[in-house]
């Protein structure tokens, strides 16, 4: 489950039906809406970015959800600008936004990055920001991929040609998973060929 944070967009699903997209706060009123008018309603509210599950709950008035929410994702309710957090010292520079952290290296990485200029910390920081730049492309499709899966995993499990649906995700064919994915309910099969569609660019 993902936490609430804020300025989340999400998208809720009601059985196979899609109820909302959009900010997080409305999403959810319309979802408590839709299980106050049956107590059998089965609610998901997925994170558009990641496709993890945002648990909220739903016990009480909108009000009370709406304001329990603005309360977790560090809102002020009255206003609803954020909140400012509330600030805790941790080692490192804070000026710079640099934190302290462990590392296990073997003692050959140690030696050579005391060979460094400006020591291990700056070293270290290059490696990382040149490895961040050149895989860019790659980790935007791993990411695309696993927001994809996760959904299809979660709403379409059961669904035929589910397989053979990720098997053509993660080959990166898209014709076949528009293919596998024709007969699955409206509103699944559209946000899943929405989420699959960065990983076929």
């Amino acid at each position: 489950m993902l936490d609430i944070e804020r300025h989340n967009t999400c998208t809720a699903f009601a059985g196979t039906v899609r109820i909302a997209s959009g900010d997080l706060q409305q999403v959810v009123l319309k979802a408590k809406a839709v299980l106050d008018r049956s107590k059998y309603a089965q609610v998901l509210i997925f994170d558009d970015r990641s496709s993890e599950l945002i648990e909220v709950d739903f016990r009480g008035t909108p009000a009370e959800v709406s304001e329990r929410i603005d309360r977790i994702a560090g809102v002020d309710s009255a206003t609803g600008e954020p909140q400012p957090a509330e600030e805790t010292r941790r080692p490192g520079r804070p000026k710079l936004g640099v934190v302290a952290r462990e590392v296990t290296l073997l003692p050959r990485h140690w030696d050579w990055l005391a060979m460094q200029p400006g020591g291990a910390s700056v070293a270290l920081r290059k490696l990382v920001e040149h490895a961040r730049v050149a895989n860019q492309g790659k980790d935007r499709l791993r990411r695309a991929r696993d927001s994809a899966y996760r959904f299809l995993s979660a709403m379409a499990g059961n669904e035929p040609g589910f397989e053979e649906a990720t098997r053509a995700l993660f080959a990166g064919q898209q014709e076949a998973f528009s293919t596998r994915t024709e007969a699955w309910p409206r509103d699944v099969r559209d946000h899943a060929r929405n989420l699959a569609a960065a990983c076929f660019e």
